[in-house]
């Protein structure tokens, strides 16, 4: 009778162990998968980024420390997804205030603005911004809900044990930039 006892006892230890390691597992494949989904689209949008310039080089052509900047910045985005969430936010800030100069020139050609081609780069890039909005909330929750099972007994034992770690959060380095997002005016 005892040894039934045991054997429980340890089929149960087993159990929770089992299922504890399976949670942090999906928990940090979902962090993997978001940070991805951010990826995907700050590289749509650095794709658009080529053909926003031309459309606005086009009427703008003395402003070319502008596009120099905006393409600058757009390349520093693109490597910074393989570098983590700090490298990419602060290339992403800098992205922002380059993406802000361009409307700025664009907002002193009305017939830019009034453009088809123009206006449908705008629409996209919108587009594009409430995507990467939208994949951060994701990537930040599966960070939080990943980080909280890491921190906690007995999840914690669990994640040492395996090395799972807690994972960054993608934040705005620059709390301003989220309160003024990029205008993008038609």
């Amino acid at each position: 009778m005892e040894l039934w006892i045991v054997l429980g006892v340890v089929a149960l230890l087993v159990i929770v162990f089992v299922t504890l390691y399976n949670g942090l597992v999906r928990l940090n494949v979902r962090v993997d998968e978001a940070w991805s989904d951010i990826t995907v689209q700050l590289k749509r949008r650095a794709d658009l980024i080529p053909n926003l310039v031309e459309a606005v080089k086009g009427y703008a052509k003395h402003e070319s420390t502008v596009f120099e900047k905006v393409t600058e910045a757009r390349a520093a985005v693109v490597n910074a997804t393989t570098k983590g969430p700090k490298a990419t936010a602060a290339a992403e800030n800098q992205f922002e205030s380059a993406l802000k100069s361009l409307f700025a020139v664009s907002e002193a050609y009305p017939q830019l603005r009034a453009s088809e081609n123009f206006q449908q780069l705008q629409g996209e890039l919108v587009d594009t911004e409430d995507k990467i909005q939208a994949s951060r909330r994701f990537y930040n929750g599966g960070v939080r809900d990943l980080n909280s099972r890491v921190k906690t007994f007995p999840g914690n034992m669990v994640a040492g044990m395996f090395g799972i770690k807690e994972r960054e959060f993608f934040e705005v380095d620059n709390p301003a930039s989220v309160q003024e997002p990029v205008q993008v005016k038609f």
